[in-house]
């Protein structure tokens, strides 16, 4: 079992925990090792998992972890 730890947030490979804590920019910036630039290209050319909530961007370590282990792609749910 491998269990993943990013501040207050803890969950297990292929396990969605229901309470997971939403990551600010800057978090999210800090947990992948990036510049906020990249963070907002990777945003608009790589379809990085973020959500925009009026003008504040806020990321899922879940879904950008995913992201990241398909090589900056989103995982189609319909493939087998």
């Amino acid at each position: 079992m491998i269990i993943y730890r990013h501040s207050a947030i803890k969950y297990q490979k292929g396990v969605t925990m229901k309470n997971e804590r939403w990551l600010s920019m800057k978090e999210i910036c800090t947990h992948l090792g990036v510049s906020r630039d990249t963070a907002l290209k990777w945003i608009n050319q790589k379809n990085m998992p973020a959500h925009k909530i009026d003008k504040i961007w806020r990321f899922s370590a879940l879904e950008v972890d995913e992201w990241v282990r398909n090589n900056g792609k989103i995982k189609d749910s319909q493939e087998s």
